[in-house]
């Protein structure tokens, strides 16, 4: 059974545009890569031959990924979001009661996980542990550091 994914409208269109470049111009680098490779002569021994048709067998397998995801992605109705208690596009803040340090995330699906943005997957360690939580509550996470504890101070939605 294929695993559905949510996304927000954004995250969506750059999956969308992301698998159209790889069909038009990546399709297309890989073919004259393999045309390059083809002119230079016998192609039972020529090592660029072989490395441009492996490249184009990595591509096509990449499209393929992209398409099953794709296929099986639903688009968040954020008409429907509570802000009770966690949920995928979250914006949580959350304070570390080892050391107080205070950071707000926004839970998203895996694809658009981007910590430097702010952005942590729902299926992250961290992101498990804070669904479903409620202003107030502790949520105690084990990370590879071992086990943490953070306290949600606030819940907002994703804009």
């Amino acid at each position: 059974m294929a695993k559905i994914s949510y996304y927000t409208e954004d995250g969506l269109n750059k999956l969308r545009n992301e698998l159209n470049d790889m069909k038009t111009k990546g399709r297309t680098a890989i073919a004259a890569q393999i045309a390059e490779a083809r002119d230079k002569g016998d192609l039972s021994e020529n090592a660029e031959y072989d490395a441009a048709k492996d490249a184009q067998g990595m591509h096509e397998m990449k499209i393929a990924k992209l398409e099953e995801i794709l296929s099986n992605a639903r688009v968040i109705d954020e008409s429907a979001f509570d802000n009770s208690q966690v949920a995928i596009l979250s914006v949580v803040k959350i304070k570390n009661k080892k050391n107080g340090m205070e950071v707000a995330y926004t839970l998203v699906s895996e694809e658009e996980a981007d910590l430097k943005s702010g952005k942590i997957s729902i299926g992250s360690p961290i992101g498990k542990g804070l669904l479903g939580k409620k202003v107030g509550e502790t949520a105690e996470i084990k990370v590879p550091a071992g086990l943490m504890e953070f306290e949600v101070l606030d819940i907002s939605r994703f804009s």
